[in-house]
């Protein structure tokens, strides 16, 4: 049979154009409605990929047949800031560590957190020197800290970047001989597994974005390599995240923006992630099972729903900071999506965006209160998204429908071979009526003499890599296909 002597390369454009075959004309799927999944039987076309598909998978590495799901215990509504001293009371913590920002340092989710923790008679030292968009001087100055200051409990009260640092303090804290690259995700660190429990943290966001408080990952700028990398690991999330909708009221309408589409990202991209069945290798031992595994069942009904919310509260965020349901609306969303794509993982819009934002070139996104150059992370992210998910199309045109769908895009007549153009072309309708975002990494500074060292730059994020649907597992291809992405990402 010609299809056993496919090399993986040829072996990679079947699976994608069964993919297309299988979805055009798709059958009813019994655990999931009208919508065809590529982890459910359908018939011949399933079986011909589940052959194909164990061509490409090399000696050895066994598919993954298991998902697992965790995230932290969550606490919200609004207030609930207020109970935060209670909590460190009741697990008899000696000294909490907090961190912070200088910005929110002066604001009222940290003068409430503070006060909380002094009328339950709990002693506290407070560090404010976060960096938004921490690089890895920043959180090594951080960590410092933590190991003189000899706490037992940990408090992150701030953004994705407060919440990201206290982590890795709380990490390198519980191993205090561990090199700074020992567990920062491979190539460019060693990936060791983290094998005991940390000490108790809890995380008090006050921007509706990163989803922090429900994951096990911490991401910063690896500052000589000029890209962001990070740690994942399920020890590394935290005990319990406070979302009280009180504390997202002091954001400009640019943070608004800019960390809802973080969800935006976030929830599309688990949402359309390789399902967790075709990962590989299968992990020889649960421990070493990653926290991105891939879309499943349960992920699946977390970013859906974080999604909807993004599209209906985001631009009314946006265009009013006032809006109060709105506000509260998206710091669930937020979280929702962190749970989502904290055990199903990201793929091409956050690899590609580690790059963009680790070699700024001097860009400073309006509306930031900041002294140095800044492209926020959900703007880093979004700007490739309406290429990204026309590539990806191909990989299951149903989700990128149903997507689609969600934006308001009348889907009945549509043909799943157009499903990458139209939820590319409501994408960048939806970025443009959001107002305020680049059309491209061109107003980031770059030009097309730069997509080269992005690529090169995207290359070793392998560990979200892996989860994309329809990129080439040949180290050469694949870098054509990112130039590509990166070419049709310069403006539009």
């Amino acid at each position: 049979m010609i299809l056993t002597r496919l090399a993986p390369t040829a072996c990679s454009k079947a699976l994608s154009l069964l993919r297309t075959i299988q979805y055009t004309h798709p059958p009813a799927c019994p655990c999931h409605g009208a919508f065809s999944h590529s982890h459910c039987s359908a018939g011949p076309a399933s079986s011909l990929l589940e052959g194909i598909r164990s061509l490409g998978t090399p000696t050895g590495q066994q598919r993954e047949y298991a998902f697992e799901m965790a995230t932290s215990s969550i606490r919200f509504g609004p207030g609930s800031t207020r109970e935060v001293g209670m909590d460190f009371s009741n697990i008899r913590a000696k000294k909490v560590i907090i961190i912070t920002d200088k910005t929110i340092e002066r604001l009222a989710p940290m003068k409430t957190a503070v006060s909380a923790l002094e009328s339950a008679g709990v002693k506290y030292e407070i560090f404010s020197d976060v960096m938004v968009e921490p690089k890895d001087h920043s959180v090594k100055q951080a960590i410092e800290f933590g190991k003189k200051a000899n706490g037992d409990a940990y408090l992150a009260v701030g953004g994705g970047s407060v919440m990201d640092t206290a982590k890795l303090v709380n990490l390198f804290t519980n191993f205090p001989q561990a090199e700074f690259l020992d567990f920062v995700n491979p190539p460019l660190g060693k990936g060791l597994p983290i094998t005991k429990a940390l000490s108790p943290l809890v995380c008090i966001p006050t921007t509706a974005g990163t989803g922090s408080e429900t994951t096990g990952t911490a991401i910063f700028d690896l500052v000589d390599k000029k890209t962001k990398t990070g740690i994942a690991h399920r020890m590394l999330k935290p005990t319990l995240g406070i979302c009280d909708p009180l504390n997202t009221r002091s954001m400009p309408s640019a943070v608004h923006a800019s960390t809802g589409l973080d969800v935006l990202c976030h929830s599309l991209e688990s949402y359309t992630a390789i399902p967790y069945s075709e990962r590989t290798p299968r992990p020889t031992n649960p421990l070493l099972r990653p926290t991105y595994q891939g879309a499943n069942p349960i992920s699946d009904i977390f970013s859906f729903k974080a999604l909807q919310m993004t599209v209906k509260y985001l631009p009314r965020a946006v265009r009013d900071p006032g809006d109060q349901e709105a506000q509260s609306q998206m710091l669930l969303a937020a979280t929702l999506a962190g749970v989502g794509f904290g055990n199903a993982g990201v793929h091409l819009c956050h690899g590609m965006s580690y790059p963009i934002s680790g070699g700024n070139k001097g860009y400073k996104h309006h509306g930031y209160q900041v002294d140095h150059p800044i492209i926020p992370h959900g703007v880093s992210v979004a700007v490739t998204a309406p290429a990204v998910f026309k590539f990806t199309a191909a990989s299951n045109p149903e989700r990128h429908l149903a997507a689609a769908e969600v934006f308001g895009v009348d889907i009945s007549n549509a043909r799943a071979e157009n499903a990458g153009d139209m939820l590319s072309d409501v994408l960048k309708e939806f970025l443009y009526k959001l107002g305020g975002q680049p059309k491209g990494i061109k107003e980031l500074g770059y030009t097309s003499g730069d997509i080269q060292g992005l690529v090169e730059g995207t290359i070793p994020q392998r560990r979200v890599l892996m989860l994309a649907p329809n990129l080439d597992e040949d180290l050469e291809r694949q870098k054509g296909e990112l130039t590509k992405l990166f070419e049709e990402s310069l403006e539009y």
